[in-house]
């Protein structure tokens, strides 16, 4: 355990995995796995309690000490889903409200919640992935990372496309990786992931100009308790982010789950790098 959230052990000795939606025992819907790479990358002292069987190797059945980051060797921040191309914009049709991973939705369609930074999102702004392959550099977390290969749920021709992402954690910083908890649902992180992409040909030019109002989404009602939710209309990252989507002739106030203003900062920081010398692409 770490904090008192259940670190998996199946590999080498000594070393662990934790995830970031695995909720602590005693605290659970307040802290997880999450929290903890957030107290851990912020330098704070981190608890860790482990038992197991013994063997002439490793005669010591159980141990409870504590750590920080600059006392191990590696702590690499693995993340199978992330910078998902686009995700749907969720409400609530139901007379209740709902605790879901999109945040509290309220019942009669009382607010909807959407998620992406729109035109800044990496894949679409290089949706045929031109540029963005195995092996490049990236900024997450507020370091630098790779993309390993493609993310799970990864789905390009729907415009869900995600990447599968690796960094150091020892460069990473509290400020682009936050513990977050959803009330009556769980746990997760935030994570601030950044790409460049040169602009290679005339193509790549248009589709960097890619603009909010251009990039479409479902809105999809979560009231229905089924695995294929209804699709009510399909609306703009323009007409989210301006804090209300019409449906049904009504005014719905709409809210993102996405933070624009980190956006906004890791591509500039991004950018910052790469006329300093920083940051090279691969």
């Amino acid at each position: 355990w770490l904090n008192d959230v259940h670190a998996y052990h199946g590999n080498a000795a000594a070393d662990c995995y934790i995830g970031c939606t695995r909720m602590a025992d005693i605290r659970p819907f307040e802290y997880g796995g999450g929290h903890v790479i957030e107290d851990l990358v912020s330098g704070k002292e981190i608890r860790l309690r482990g038992n197991s069987y013994t063997t002439d190797c490793y005669p010591l059945a159980e141990v409870d000490t504590n750590f920080t980051i600059d006392e191990i060797n590696q702590a690499v921040l693995l993340n199978p889903r992330n910078a998902y191309q686009r995700y749907v914009c969720a409400v609530n049709s139901s007379d209740k409200t709902l605790y879901t991973y999109m945040g509290k939705l309220l019942p009669k369609f009382g607010n909807a919640h959407f998620a992406g930074a729109g035109a800044l999102s990496p894949l679409s702004n290089d949706p045929d992935y031109e540029t963005i392959g195995i092996g490049i550099r990236i900024f997450l977390g507020g370091g630098i990372g790779y993309v390993i290969g493609e993310g799970t749920q990864h789905n390009p021709g729907s415009r869900f496309g995600t990447l599968f992402v690796k960094g150091d954690l020892k460069q990473m910083t509290p400020e682009y990786l936050r513990g977050v908890t959803y009330e009556k649902y769980g746990t997760s992180l935030f994570v601030g992931l950044g790409i460049a992409i040169p602009i290679l040909n005339e193509g790549l030019a248009k589709k960097t100009a890619i603009a909010d109002a251009d990039l479409l989404t479902d809105v999809i009602d979560y009231g229905v308790p089924r695995r294929d939710r209804p699709k009510l209309r399909q609306v703009s990252y323009k007409e989210m982010k301006s804090g209300f989507i019409e449906l049904n002739g009504k005014k719905v106030k709409c809210s993102p789950m996405s933070s624009f203003h980190h956006a906004k900062k890791i591509a500039e920081t991004l950018k910052e790098w790469i006329q300093e010398g920083k940051f090279f692409l691969n």
